[in-house]
C-alpha cells in the first residue's frame, strides 16, 4: 500500500496516510473529506554504508556475492 500526502482544504493541515486506493481518507485534525492529494517525492534507495555492509554480510552468509562489485568478489 502506498503512502499518500494530503492537505485539508478546510483547516490547511498537511498529513500522510498509508491506505488502499479504494479508501477515502478524512482529515485527522477536523474530520473533513475536502482533501487535496499532494505530489510526494519518492524515497531514494538506501545506499548508506551501513545498509550496503549489512546486505553484503547477508549475501556472504547465504553463499552468494551478487551485492559485491566484481573487483570485491573472492577468487575461487
Amino acid at each position: 500500500m502506498p503512502i499518500y500526502d494530503y492537505r485539508c482544504k478546510d483547516c490547511d493541515k498537511t498529513f500522510e496516510f498509508l491506505l488502499r486506493s479504494s479508501s477515502i481518507p478524512s482529515c485527522p485534525a477536523c474530520g473533513s473529506r475536502q482533501l487535496e492529494k499532494l505530489l510526494s517525492r519518492p524515497a531514494a534507495p538506501g545506499q548508506t554504508p551501513g545498509l550496503v555492509s549489512q546486505a553484503r554480510s547477508q549475501a556472504a552468509r547465504e553463499g552468494h556475492f551478487s551485492n559485491y562489485k566484481a573487483s570485491e568478489r573472492p577468487e575461487r
